[in-house]
């Protein structure tokens, strides 16, 4: 588990870069998550979060800032247009890299000096650069990690028997698309496919209307495995290079005709929002807190897929937020609205049981591979992570601030996540906003 504190963590680090200074920074020299990013004219290279800046880690070899080894991996980065050659590093380059940028950053060491005096050519405003898709994912896999959504989507549809036998045994997930998978800032098409409403009539095609966001948190795969071996769950971290979050736009009527008998298509892989920063373990270790504890009765995970280790900080005290905007709010001079506020520790499978029983076939997991938890819903209903829940199947709508109602999502609507992490005595980190904006159908 990568639950080990160091100097990286320390309450009283200050950053020569000014607003990471902020009490309501996402981004503070304790956090120090990798993205890519580009600015006009220019290709796409990575890059660290520092208060409303970049730090320029292409600039930052070049000037020999960092060791040699780093500065290859960062080189190669920059060819390849993605962080996946840092990624497949594993956790431990990916730790020292975090080592020397921190010391990089701090306003009262050595490093620090020497990079302050070229603040010019290594820091970029976040503002003036585009944010990308961190990695180069070859697959993406989406599992259903939430006993809270399962249960309430289960009762929806079989009132009498809402979980499914096996769902206390074995994480739920399926096989997205890799290919739809959208940065964070973009607009989504709504979607077109086959819907039924009459069951004694035949489907017709046409635009969903149902449109529905899903609030998850992902994982980027750093260190693969090899295909036909499997990851025992004591070293599953160390195949997660770091967490983002994930909006799995959703058609539900779309969904609810096609997904038997296998499941989700085309009612998932139309699109799918990621936030720009890979936020890593090492950066949460404060934040760390026992699996959920199962209730009375439930069965016990599998061997596999329990182990010590995990029961005791395998979760992560994450807060999650969903907001909405209309097109009339925002021309109004409406803030968005939230819609929803919940934790991500109420999740009944862990990341590292998703990894090791991902893995658990010989499946081979590859570097800047995505997995995603399923929406995070709690047991209240202000904490469900999307529409279909909010709004009970659209029974009971939302009132936004401009007195419009809302059951599902409509043209022009924007939705934004967020994600932060706070505990006394260290520093608050976010993850940054995962945003998106419906665009009406072609």
């Amino acid at each position: 588990m990568t639950t080990h504190l160091d100097e990286t963590h320390r309450l009283d680090l200050v950053s020569w870069v000014e607003s990471a200074q902020a009490a309501d920074t996402d981004f503070p020299i304790q956090n120090l998550p990798l993205g890519c990013f580009r600015t006009s004219g220019e290709a796409a290279r990575p890059g660290v979060a520092i208060g409303t800046a970049i730090l320029d880690l292409g600039a930052v070899g070049r000037a020999s800032l960092l060791s040699a080894e780093l500065v290859a991996l960062v080189t190669q980065c920059g060819a390849e247009r993605s962080l996946n050659p840092l990624l497949a590093a594993g956790d431990a380059v990916l730790l020292e890299l975090r080592r020397q940028v921190s010391l990089l950053l701090r306003a009262d060491s050595s490093e620090g000096t020497r990079a302050r005096s070229r603040r010019g050519e290594l820091l970029v405003p976040r503002a003036e650069s585009e944010l990308l898709v961190p990695a180069r994912i070859g697959d993406y896999t989406d599992f259903y990690a939430s006993i809270h959504h399962a249960t309430n989507v289960g009762s929806m549809f079989r009132p009498d028997n809402a979980l499914l036998p096996n769902y206390k045994y074995v994480p739920i997930g399926y096989h997205g698309r890799a290919s739809s998978i959208v940065a964070s800032g973009g607009t989504v098409r709504r979607p077109q496919g086959q819907t039924r409403d009459d069951p004694s009539a035949p489907p017709a095609f046409g635009p969903t209307r149902r449109l529905d966001y899903e609030l998850e948190v992902g994982a980027f795969v750093g260190r693969g495995n090899a295909l036909g071996s499997a990851i025992p769950l004591g070293e599953a971290e160390g195949h997660i290079a770091g967490l983002c979050l994930v909006n799995d736009w959703s058609a539900r009527d779309i969904q609810a005709w096609e997904y038997q008998p296998l499941g989700p298509f085309l009612a998932k892989n139309f699109a799918t929002t990621v936030s720009p920063w890979i936020v890593s373990l090492a950066a949460l270790a404060p934040f760390r807190v026992p699996a959920l504890v199962r209730e009375a009765g439930d069965p016990a995970p599998l061997p596999y897929l329990s182990d010590a280790a995990n029961e005791r900080t395998g979760g992560i005290a994450i807060t999650l937020e969903v907001s909405l905007s209309s097109t009339r709010m925002r021309s109004e001079g409406h803030p968005p609205m939230r819609v929803s506020l919940g934790t991500f520790g109420t999740m009944y499978w862990t990341m590292a049981q998703l990894v090791t029983h991902h893995a658990s076939n010989g499946c081979n997991l590859q570097p800047g591979d995505l997995i995603a938890s399923g929406t995070v819903s709690g047991a209240a209903p202000e904490s469900r992570g999307c529409l279909l829940e909010r709004t009970w199947r659209g029974t009971e709508p939302l009132q936004l601030s401009t007195g419009e109602t809302r059951r599902f999502l409509e043209d022009g609507d924007e939705v934004i996540m967020r994600g932060w992490c706070e505990r006394e005595g260290f520093r608050r980190i976010g993850f940054g906003e995962c945003r998106g904006v419906v665009a009406p159908a072609r």
